[in-house]
């Protein structure tokens, strides 16, 4: 009895009944520390409540509600904290110093951010990005607090 040409085929159909969101999962940014009152993370449609340890992914949007306040560790010990009634969304991170690849690009919608730099900013502050609604800050120091009012 020979086996061998059945393993490749078992393994395509085990791949194949794989969900697409396992498949193309996004990469893990960094993990919530610290939560007061009430967050929230967003990622790839899921929505979860945001305790220490809970991952932030490629394209999660962290989300704080009245009096509650968010603190995240990236991979690279970047540490973003976000203050009550905050919204962001991690658009780019690219954290591959060994190849020259790094980038951070986060957009805060509304609410308040606390960034104190991690490893991306000491080594290309070029790759750091941070959009707001009425602009893109860029970052050339190693801390910085924004802060994005409603419209009225």
């Amino acid at each position: 009895m020979k086996f061998k040409p059945l393993l490749p085929a078992m393994l395509t159909c085990v791949l194949l009944t794989l969900p697409a969101s396992a498949q193309t999962a996004a990469p893990t940014v960094g993990y919530v520390k610290i939560v007061t009152g009430e967050a929230w993370v967003t990622s790839a449609g899921q929505n979860m409540r945001a305790v220490p340890g809970t991952p932030v992914l490629l394209g999660s949007q962290l989300k704080t509600l009245a009096k509650s306040s968010l603190g995240v560790t990236f991979k690279d010990n970047t540490l973003m904290s976000f203050g009550p009634d905050t919204e962001l969304t991690v658009d780019d991170y690219l954290y591959a110093p060994a190849q020259d690849q790094l980038k951070l690009g986060v957009r805060l919608s509304k609410g308040s951010l606390n960034y104190i730099s991690g490893v991306i900013a000491r080594l290309k502050p070029d790759a750091v990005r941070v959009a707001t609604p009425t602009g893109i800050i860029g970052v050339r120091g190693t801390q910085f607090v924004v802060q994005v009012e409603d419209k009225p």
